[in-house]
């Protein structure tokens, strides 16, 4: 068996609606969301410190929305991470607040050169993705799935979809997403299928034709997890959605409770853990230990994946 890559990933409770996470693999460490408070400050602080990292290699952005990126808290955040790379959301944003954060994020790259530092913003467009190599052709590539095309009715469709793959298991990021074409879309997806151990809930959890039966039967996470605020005014995830994780016997660990964090667990081995902690302290709620699908499938040789793959067109970074 090939030898596991250290990987954490971490769903912070922010206090507030909202998301935001991290993920370390293959040395590299990634901020998913604009998003840092009083709450969630501390635990990212001791993510990069565990991670051994002084800063991020990427920020990566779903929505332009406040709840996944806040103009009021981006600026702390990027002084704190000063991310190489930016991932800005392909569609303009539609509000001030939007407007606000890009205008943080081209004050901070005019800064970072100044300082000698040159970031990469990227801003993923249906054409930027549409230029990206084969996802088949990158078995061990971050890749990325929306937006294909622009909705101009609903910008929740709009929002990013990314499947981290470097590490010794695999997480895919939905965003806000809601439409039941893009989830059909997915569910076609054999890499998708093949790969996806850890699903963030589109949408927060949110019961809008995203999250079916189907595409939960065929995707087949083993963990699910969903970003919600700790009073959830809003009710994540719905009770439809608990029951349809329940009925596919997928886990579910939500920021309501606390933190989530997710490890390897040591060289050779393909089991990774899940720990749910109890609000803002290092106290466990819950744990769980899984088996990576990736793990199986690399068993004899790293270019199994690529074999296996040949052929299928997807797109990735």
């Amino acid at each position: 068996m090939m030898k596991s890559i250290v990987t954490r990933f971490r769903a912070y409770q922010l206090g507030v609606p909202g998301s935001s996470f991290s993920l370390f693999a293959d040395g590299h460490f990634t901020v998913i969301e604009g998003r840092l408070t009083e709450f969630s400050k501390v635990a990212l602080l001791y993510e990069m410190q565990r991670c051994g990292v002084e800063f991020a290699d990427t920020l990566h952005i779903t929505s332009w929305d406040a709840d996944h990126c806040n103009r009021h808290e981006l600026q702390e955040l990027l002084e704190l991470v000063r991310p190489l790379r930016i991932e800005c959301p392909g569609y303009d944003p539609y509000t001030d607040h939007g407007e606000g954060c890009l205008e943080i994020i081209a004050a901070y790259r005019d800064a970072q050169l100044k300082a000698n530092r040159t970031p990469t913003i990227r801003h993923l467009t249906p054409k930027y993705i549409a230029g990206l190599q084969k996802a088949g052709d990158l078995a061990f590539e971050d890749t990325l799935y929306n937006p294909l095309h622009l909705d101009e009715d609903c910008a929740n469709n709009n929002s990013t979809v990314k499947h981290f793959r470097k590490g010794s298991f695999n997480v895919l990021s939905l965003g806000d997403v809601e439409s039941p074409n893009i989830s059909a879309r997915l569910r076609r997806s054999r890499i998708l299928k093949s790969e996806t151990d850890v699903m963030i809930l589109a949408h927060h959890g949110a019961d809008n034709g995203f999250t079916t039966k189907g595409l939960l039967a065929r995707l087949d996470p083993r963990l699910a997890i969903c970003s919600s605020n700790y009073d959830n005014q809003y009710d994540h995830p719905r009770d439809e959605i608990r029951e349809l994780l329940h009925e596919q016997g997928i886990r579910l660990m939500t920021t309501k409770t606390g933190d989530v964090i997710v490890k390897s667990m040591g060289d050779h081995t393909d089991t990774y853990r899940a720990v749910n902690l109890k609000g803002n302290s290092k106290e466990i709620s819950s744990t769980m230990d899984f088996r990576s699908k990736k793990g199986r499938i690399l068993s004899f040789n790293e270019d199994t994946l690529r074999q296996r793959y040949q052929g299928r067109r997807r797109y990735g970074p």
